[in-house]
């Protein structure tokens, strides 16, 4: 049994890149938790009924994931810049240090979204191996439009090199994927079903099996 962490900048990217790779780990007894850096809130002119369901969005996905503990930062969407570093880098530190992950799931650094560039490196900052020694595996995931529409400059390009299997969990990953309704779309809408599969045949195909998911390694220590 292995502590898995997932980081999301906004509910939703979990799904789109990681769903059914935990899905996968659920099934394998591994402990699963989740953290979302951003929140939505009244004074960005969200509703008080969208924020009501983002919430229970985000309460049925961590139940569907059986989630150990769901941690927010709650920083307001769309907000997220290089000062907030500071604050985020010790809030993400104290989290990794009580829930000590092995693996780590977080978004790819050049994704479009500036929110997830910034997640990305708040999270690196909190993977050095001499303060936490439990982790052992770092993975950024790809997020169906964000990565593929960042610029793609040779130094920052998703190069996937792990992939995982999940073709026994592509059906249950989509119907996780329905119950952010209002993120999706229909196609040719980045995030509409149709491209999910998509994604996740091509990706199979890459490696051999009927769908996949893919992931950047940053660091694999075998231990």
């Amino acid at each position: 049994m292995r502590n898995i962490v997932v980081i999301s900048a906004h509910p939703d990217d979990e799904i789109l890149g990681v769903g059914g790779t935990l899905l996968k780990h659920k099934k394998n007894g591994d402990k699963i938790y989740w953290l979302i850096t951003t929140n939505i809130f009244e004074n960005q002119g969200f509703s008080k009924e969208r924020i009501s369901s983002r919430q229970k969005e985000i309460k049925k996905i961590s139940e569907a994931l059986s989630v150990e503990k769901v941690f927010m930062l709650n920083y307001p969407t769309m907000s997220l810049s290089t000062s907030t570093l500071i604050e985020m880098v010790p809030k993400i530190s104290k989290i990794f240090i009580e829930i000590e992950p092995e693996i780590v799931y977080c978004l790819n650094r050049s994704d479009a979204h500036s929110d997830h560039r910034i997640t990305f490196d708040a999270v690196m900052a909190c993977t050095k191996s001499f303060r936490y020694p439990f982790i052992k595996q770092v993975l950024m995931y790809e997020c169906i439009s964000e990565t593929e529409f960042a610029p793609q400059l040779p130094e920052k390009v998703f190069t996937p090199n792990y992939f995982v299997d999940i073709s026994s969990f592509l059906e249950e990953k989509t119907n996780l994927m329905k119950i952010y309704e209002s993120e999706l779309g229909k196609h040719p809408f980045p995030r509409s079903l149709k491209n999910i599969e998509a994604l996740a045949t091509f990706r199979g195909a890459s490696v051999g099996v009927e769908y996949a998911e893919a992931f950047q390694l940053i660091k694999y220590i075998d231990k």
